[in-house]
């Protein structure tokens, strides 16, 4: 039964969490989006020491990649290449949006929401102004349209997306809600965190799906825009 450490710091609400198997150890969060350097590494230690565990006991590390914040997603992504690199542990990366899909379709299980085979899980990250960092998702989890930018307009959404149940989540859909109505949309105020991660962590471990420690960079989704390089 592997124990796989989970570091989610890609959107404003971070958290870590420790699984063993398919169970969920103990969990740790914090919606402090400018401490999440310092909560990561704090947390990581309480956890361990809380249920007696050491960094070594740790079979792997799983941690969001994108999309999401650039600073969050650096964090996080270097917390969890150098706990990997100094154990030699393996590294799990997750798209966040289909973390947060994982969310959506959990929460509706556990209150009983009626979902048909064509539904689609549609989560959204705030990227600030009327845009948003959006994919769709099958019932199955299955990725239908990967991980893009868009910017909120009605009329390009309805065009754009099936006309078909969708379940929308996450930062950035109020954004919608505030323009749009439509009788298929089923609006979800929840907030994700690394336990959502844990199946599908454990997933890969099986199937000895890893990342290459070295090489595997952030999903920015958007090019970074460095000020600093700008003027120089």
């Amino acid at each position: 039964m592997p124990l796989i450490l989970h570091i989610d710091t890609a959107t404003e609400h971070a958290s870590i969490c420790l699984s063993k198997d398919n169970n969920l150890v103990a969990l740790a969060e914090s919606a402090e989006q400018k401490n999440h350097a310092s909560f990561v590494q704090s947390a990581i230690v309480k956890l361990l020491k809380e249920h007696d565990y050491s960094l070594p006991d740790i079979d792997a590390v799983s941690v969001t990649i994108g999309p999401g914040s650039y600073t969050g997603l650096r964090v996080g992504l270097a917390s969890a290449k150098g706990i990997c690199y100094a154990l030699d542990k393996p590294l799990i990366t997750m798209n966040t949006l289909r973390v947060m899909a994982t969310a959506a379709q959990e929460q509706c299980r556990q209150t009983q929401l009626t979902l048909s085979p064509e539904t689609l899980f549609c989560p959204m990250i705030d990227a600030r102004r009327m845009e948003v960092f959006t994919g769709l998702y099958s019932v199955l989890l299955e990725e239908i349209r990967p991980p893009h930018a868009l910017i909120i307009d009605p009329d390009k959404f309805l065009s754009l997306y099936p006309l078909q149940p969708l379940v929308l989540s996450g930062s950035g859909y109020p954004k919608l809600r505030s323009v749009i109505t439509s009788p298929l949309i089923t609006w979800l105020d929840i907030q994700h965190n690394a336990s959502h991660m844990v199946s599908s962590a454990l997933i890969a471990y099986q199937s000895g799906s890893f990342a290459d420690i070295a090489y595997c960079e952030p999903l920015y989704v958007k090019e970074f825009f460095d000020l600093a390089k700008q003027k120089s």
